[in-house]
This record gives C-alpha cells, sequence and structure tokens, in this order.
C-alpha cells in the first residue's frame, strides 16, 4: 500500500526544497509504508541526534570526505551520497551526546575527540538544533502538550511525555528523526493513533510505592511483564512527582520496551481505569507486590557481587534540580571515600541553576563532580580502573554492566551517596 502524500509533500518527494529534504521525505515515506501508515503527520517538536560524538560515529567523521554532512547523510538520510544538509524546518532538540567537554580529561577523553565534539556543537547550531544536550529535554524547556505530534528518539524521553504529558510519538530511530527535522512530517501510525493508546494490562499496586527506587523497581518488574505493550497502573494511594515518574518509565522502556503507560487518577488520558482501557478488557491483569519487587530487585541487581564501589553515578535519566537539591542534602559537609569517585549527570542548562545555587560547590567540595551532556551508558565514560558502581536508576543497572564489564549495584539516591561517602555497598530491600 502507497502511502497517501499531500501537495506540499509530494511536492519534497519531487524535489522542490532540495536533494536532502528530497532524501528524507524518500526514507519517510519508505518508513511509513513498511509499517503501514496510509499518511503523514505534522510535526513541529523533533528531538533526535546529529554530529559525531559516539565513539564509531568519530571514525567515521574523520575517514569520510564531507565532514558532519557525510555523518548526517549516511547515518540520518541513508544516503551513500553526501547531500548538503539546510536548516531544520521543525523546532528541533538535540538528546544526549558522548562526552562533557569541560571534564573530559576527567572522563578519559582525548583533546581531538572534543575538538570534534565543538565542531559539532557549531554544526548543530548552524542547522538551527536547540543544543539542549539532554535525554530529558522536558526538564529544560521542551515541554510538548496533550496532544501534540512529536518524533522524538530516547525511550524514556518518550515514554515519558507519552505518557505523563499526553503527547504523541513513537520511538523513532536516527534516521526518522533526522527527517523528520528537514520536513516537518513523520508517519501516522502508532501511537500517533488514538485508538493504539488504550491499555493492554491492567498492574494493581497491593503494596505502597514511594521512593524513587520504588518507582524504578515497579517499572523494571513491568516492563518485564508486558514487553511493548500499555500497562494500567491502578491502586496507587500517592502522587508521585516528576523524579519518579521519570525513573519508572526509564525502567520500563529498559526491561520491557514499554512506549506508553497510564497511572488511573494521575496521567492525562486516564482519568478512571476504564477510559484508560479504552473500555477493553485486560489481556492480563498483575499484581504487584513485596514478593513481585524482591524480585525485580534481585534481578536489577544480577551483576552485583562485590561490596567495595568505586564509582557511584547518579543522573540517569539525567537529574532535575531537585534530585542535585537532595544529593546536597544528603551529603551535609561529608567528604567521599578516597577509593570511590561521585559522577552526577545533568543537562548543561540545569547545571547553570545548580551552579547559581551553590550545589556545584557543595558536590565538588565533596569530592564529586557535576557532569553535563552525556552519561556513563551512552558516552562510555568512567573512572579508569572501575570494577563496581552503584546507580539509583534501574536502566542504568540494566545497561551499564553489559556496554561497560562492570559490576553495578541498584538502590536508593541515599544508599548510593552512603556508599559514595564509605567506599562500601549497604543498601538492599527487605
Amino acid at each position: 500500500m502507497t502511502m497517501r502524500l499531500n501537495d506540499d509533500e509530494q511536492a519534497m518527494l519531487d524535489g522542490r526544497d532540495g536533494p536532502a529534504v528530497q532524501r528524507a521525505m524518500d526514507l519517510l515515506v519508505r518508513y511509513g509504508t513498511a509499517l503501514g501508515a496510509q499518511r503523514m503527520v505534522d510535526t513541529n517538536n523533533v528531538c533526535g541526534t546529529v554530529g559525531a560524538t559516539m565513539p564509531f560515529l568519530r571514525d567515521y567523521a574523520t575517514r569520510k570526505d564531507g565532514g558532519l554532512d557525510a555523518v548526517f547523510s549516511e547515518f540520518n538520510l541513508d544516503s551513500p551520497d553526501v547531500l548538503a544538509i539546510p536548516k531544520v524546518k521543525a523546532y528541533s532538540s538535540h538528546l544526549q551526546q558522548g562526552l562533557d567537554p569541560e571534564h573530559a580529561e576527567r572522563q578519559n577523553v582525548g583533546s581531538e575527540i572534543v575538538k570534534i565534539y565543538r565542531a559539532g556543537a557549531a554544526y548543530t547550531a548552524k542547522l538551527g538544533i536547540q543544543p539542549l544536550n539532554t535525554c530529558a529535554p522536558y526538564q529544560v524547556g521542551n515541554v510538548p502538550v496533550k496532544g501534540e505530534h512529536c518524533a522524538w528518539m530516547e525511550s524514556s524521553a518518550v515514554i515519558y511525555i507519552n505518557s505523563v504529558l499526553g503527547a504523541r510519538t513513537n520511538a523513532e530511530g536516527r534516521e526518522s528523526a533526522g527527517a523528520a527535522m528537514l520536513t516537518g512530517k513523520i508517519p501516522y501510525w502508532g501511537l500517533h493513533l488514538d485508538e493504539n493508546r488504550g491499555g493492554t494490562h491492567r498492574i494493581e499496586l497491593e503494596i505502597d510505592v514511594v521512593s524513587v527506587a520504588d518507582w524504578g523497581l515497579l517499572g523494571y518488574y513491568v516492563g518485564e511483564a508486558v514487553q511493548d505493550r500499555i500497562p494500567v497502573i491502578d491502586g496507587l494511594h500517592s502522587v508521585p512527582n516528576l523524579p519518579k515518574l521519570k525513573h519508572f518509565g526509564a525502567a520500563a522502556a529498559s526491561s520491557g520496551g514499554v512506549e506508553m503507560y497510564h497511572i488511573v487518577g494521575q496521567t492525562p488520558e486516564a482519568p478512571t481505569y476504564e477510559a484508560a482501557m479504552r473500555g477493553r478488557r485486560p489481556v492480563e491483569t498483575i499484581r504487584y507486590g513485596a514478593a513481585e519487587r524482591r524480585l525485580a530487585y534481585e534481578r536489577v541487581n544480577t551483576t552485583a557481587k562485590d561490596a567495595q564501589v568505586d564509582f557511584v553515578m547518579l543522573g540517569c535519566p539525567h537529574y532535575s534540580i531537585e534530585q542535585i537539591w537532595e544529593v546536597c542534602q544528603l551529603l551535609d559537609q561529608q567528604r567521599l571515600s578516597a577509593n570511590t569517585e561521585l559522577w552526577i549527570f545533568t543537562a548543561k542548562a540545569t547545571k547553570q541553576l545548580a551552579d547559581q545555587a551553590g550545589y556545584t560547590k557543595i558536590i565538588e567540595d565533596a569530592g564529586g563532580v557535576l557532569m553535563t551532556d552525556t552519561c556513563s551508558s551512552v558516552g562510555r565514560v568512567m573512572p579508569k580502573g572501575t570494577r563496581v558502581a552503584a546507580v539509583d536508576s534501574a536502566k542504568q543497572a540494566h545497561y551499564l554492566p553489559a556496554i561497560m564489564n562492570v559490576q553495578a549495584w541498584f538502590g536508593t539516591t541515599a544508599e548510593c551517596i552512603a556508599a559514595a561517602v564509605t567506599g562500601r555497598w549497604n543498601g538492599g530491600y527487605a
């Protein structure tokens, strides 16, 4: 089945706006046709990645004639030819990068790679893409509204805006997001359609879910249970804040492939259980109690064995200013263990607030560091010799051992700060 294009879309496909836009529209048509989409939908909110901060892309950029246009052509537009990339048509924001240029030496990143980063920043600015450089754009100004059609990458961001904000996006790839930047279009399928946003599984809570860590464990368990379906959380007795929902979604998207969830009485498309389910019966009802929480804890800590902690990594997804404030309360003039490093990752805009509030100095005085633009899993950056890490993110505990070949303890933020101060892990769920 061929997609129906309007006059503007057909003109882009025919080359009216130049070869790069033509290639972008061709990619979106092929993509949409493969998915069974009948048409495009307008989008003016795209979050993706361009440039060459990731290791394999850095190698490509230095080998290929055409510089960063070559990277965009090959990896964003699926083009074997190097195209001149024009300014973006849609409002576009850049997601997390591969390093923090201000702490490159501490991250064991060489000066030549920092030069590529700087070139990429200039390239991004030339295209008109906002340099948010974060996996949580909704924390630093890109806050789509209910019903807004978006084209976002980054699983933890996708699930947040679909579920908490009621915006509409599928989990896009680098290619489709790049093409959407140049065209302002995305195939109209999946979670853009109202009929695909209803719940599939009922999750009945039998225990209180209170802390950020509680929400991370719930997300990890639910993601494994429902995979890429849409869970409806029922039985909640408190109102979760942004960090709790952020960590829940990130965990569910990591252990499974969840792109949307509903919480009865909380999220915008779930005023009631019936509304969340769109009147359908659940495929399965899953109960979540103390035993299930314990099982989730054991699974997320499956790599952790040694109590000696070399590295505490916080900020996956990137920390909010509230979470940075909490860390400062927990540190309370303590000093870190000489054998343990504390790296906290956030967006650059959030770090500016932390600088002004004095939080950065509190962290640095304790021996830690507040970093931006990346995280240990995405940038593959951590202190040399790290064997055992501690994190308060179930997502990071899921990915870090596989990517960096280390053990990872998961627990509360307080347990992680205690590990940074003592050099040992003493956490654990009852």
